[in-house]
């Protein structure tokens, strides 16, 4: 299982980017949104990987962040949401503001996204709203103000440890606002596995 790449961004088309790593070019699937986040061509990157497997085919699907990942995977489990619609979404929306969206049942915002009808929007808000719960009460300001790619590497650390992405979303934000500014990735994954564990 490829869950990331660091290397030196080759290339990028529409809906894809070239990482060269080591030497081997890995071709990877991308929103819009990480492709603008990846720098310029010939630069360090590095993208969070999702590797989708069929009977005729392999593919790897790049992020720039771990959150936006967890999202591919939440909405992909849609019934009616393939790789290509949740790139769509994702490109039009932001994690943070996808979250608001479902747990406010908002299924306009949602429906921005190409490829994206009212039925399937519906579809959407309804079977993803109780697996995100709060995510969106903890994805204020709090995340930001944590060191840098601290949130993001506590939730995968949490997602590595066996918990689902609501679960681990939830725990790490809530750790994160207790914490407060600075708080370091052990300090995170410390008190989100205390936050995950309570009943």
């Amino acid at each position: 299982m490829i869950v990331h790449l660091k290397g030196r961004l080759d290339s990028t088309g529409i809906d894809h980017a070239v990482i060269d790593v080591g030497g081997v070019g890995y071709l990877v699937g991308a929103s819009a949104r990480t492709l603008s986040a990846l720098g310029p061509i010939g630069e360090a990157c590095t993208v969070f990987t999702e590797l989708l497997v069929g009977e005729d085919f392999q593919r790897l699907v790049g992020f720039s962040s771990a959150d936006e990942r967890d999202w591919f995977r939440l909405l992909t489990a849609v019934q009616g949401v393939g790789a290509r619609v949740a790139l769509a979404i994702l490109s039009a929306l932001e994690p943070v503001d996808l979250s608001r969206a479902i747990v406010s049942g908002d299924k306009a915002m949602v429906a921005r996204a190409n490829g994206v009808g009212p039925k399937l929007a519906q579809r959407i808000v309804m079977e993803l709203k109780d697996k995100v719960g709060g995510i969106a009460l903890g994805l204020g300001p709090a995340v930001v103000n944590a060191a840098p790619g601290a949130s993001a590497d506590a939730v995968s650390a949490m997602l590595n440890l066996g918990f689902r992405p609501a679960e681990a979303s939830v725990a790490v934000a809530a750790a994160d606002e207790e914490l407060g500014p600075g708080a370091t990735l052990d300090a995170l994954v410390r008190l989100a596995l205390r936050k995950a564990s309570k009943p």
